[in-house]
């Protein structure tokens, strides 16, 4: 067992420090943000993840997890300091490292003997020297080790893929440090990768840009596949079955959002440019997915004309299932539009209407129910594959709505189902014939 300390209660520091000690560390988690304490020292999670609040507290409750304010005291007290502090874009789409800068400054002040810093924030690469420098000179000691240790926790599925990876980099010169994480994730049964710093630092900005890509060809190729005749979810099915391709992201829809693909995309691209790198690959990315989220729009005007004083119900407005989270979400930018255009918005979320509210204000009517939202619409576009919206009872629905009318951005319903029923259904990449 050993004494970890995690710098930032977000998803990534939060559902790392909790892992941990659920494997038989013994872990401080720190934050800041004396509310957010306070909050998770009464139990209270301050993010939506499944299975998160059980395992708080049943660690609490074993007397290995525990949260704090005070940074210092954690790093005195620990073995072990992880980094899991924000890297949000800045302006010009480059990871803004203030957060990591203000840990490794107060980590480097309250060093007090050998210890093993370890980066799980996402970061650019050099970010291991500056931490490195930083903590030198703070402490005007060697006596410790820097390692990177990228995340790659997905959102809604973050405690699973903590805890059954498909693999663990470490990214580090010092053997002992190496030895040491290793030891420290002994229990977790994967390959584990143990490579220079700089090149575990690129590995996540690489994973994920590749991730990105791929969505944006399958969306593209969903937009072939509409002009054509084709059905997307076949072509999907049939490049899947290639092992060198791999059936995962290549769902086609109005693309992808959260904290991660965007930011990490643009932070690659200027890492690139800062070495005079043309990244065309993932600047095309980029674009299609910007356009992809707008193919909802084009469609609901081809069944309906012009949307003005028309009610459109929104089923989904978090980026992805699972998670509250909003950022990036193509419900952002597909109801603004839709309101541009005059239409009445009835939305309905199963867990994420307060972080909408936050994004989108009064501009839409928040619904508790899938029946209070599609009630009198005249169509309804779902952008989010909560498992709620796979279970529609699509008889009921239709009593409900004006026009039995579903556009579908995440491909999840049965097309010849809904059109033997009288919907008229538009998806991505599978309901246009020629």
């Amino acid at each position: 067992m050993y004494k970890v300390a995690v710098a930032g209660t977000g998803y990534v520091g939060l559902v790392t420090g909790v892992c941990l000690a659920d494997i038989g560390h013994s872990v401080i988690c720190v934050d800041i943000n004396e509310a957010k304490i306070n909050m998770l020292k009464r139990g209270e999670i301050p993010i939506y993840e499944p299975g998160l609040d059980e395992l708080v507290k049943k660690n609490v409750g074993r007397g290995r997890l525990s949260f704090s304010t005070d940074l210092a005291e954690a790093v005195k007290a620990s073995e072990v300091i992880f980094i899991g502090v924000g890297t949000p874009p800045g302006e010009d789409g480059s990871a803004d490292l203030s957060q990591v800068e203000a840990a490794a400054v107060q980590i480097g002040a309250s060093l007090n003997g050998y210890k093993v810093i370890v980066t799980k924030s996402t970061v650019p690469v050099g970010t291991g020297e500056m931490v490195r420098r930083i903590i030198k000179e703070k402490s005007g000691s060697e006596d410790f080790a820097v390692v990177s240790n990228p995340e790659f926790l997905r959102e809604g599925s973050a405690v699973h893929d903590a805890m059954y990876p498909d693999r663990i980099v470490i990214g580090c010169s010092d053997k002992k440090a190496a030895e040491l994480m290793m030891d420290l994730y002994k229990r977790i049964n994967t390959e584990v990768l143990v490579t220079d710093i700089k090149s575990a630092e690129l590995i996540k900005y690489a994973s994920n840009a590749f991730l990105a890509t791929k969505i944006s060809f399958i969306n593209e190729v969903a937009n072939i596949c509409e002009k054509v005749g084709a059905d997307v979810n076949q072509v999907a099915k049939g490049m899947g079955l290639d092992t060198r391709i791999g059936n995962k992201f290549l769902n086609a829809g109005i693309g992808y959002g959260g904290s991660c693909f965007p930011k990490d995309t643009q932070a690659l691209i200027k890492m690139a440019e800062e070495v005079d790198y043309d990244l065309k690959i993932v600047k095309a990315a980029e674009e299609v997915n910007k356009l992809q989220k707008l193919k909802i729009i084009n469609k609901l005007e081809d069944v309906l004309g012009d949307l003005k004083g028309k009610t459109i119900a929104i089923l989904g407005l978090a980026f992805k299932p699972n998670t509250d989270d909003m950022r990036e979400a193509p419900s952002l930018v597909i109801i603004p539009e839709l309101i541009e255009r005059g239409a009445i918005i009835k939305a309905y979320d199963p867990v994420a209407v307060d972080e909408a509210k936050k994004c989108l204000g009064e501009t839409i009517n928040y619904c508790k129910s899938i029946d209070d939202a599609v009630k009198g619409a005249h169509a309804i576009a779902l952008l989010t594959e909560w498992e709620e919206f796979k279970k529609i009872d699509f008889s009921c629905l239709g009593e409900l709505v004006c026009n039995k009318i579903m556009v579908d951005g995440r491909n999840i319903f049965d097309r010849e189902f809904l059109e033997g029923n009288g919907w008229t259904y538009r998806a991505i990449g599978r309901c246009i014939d020629v």
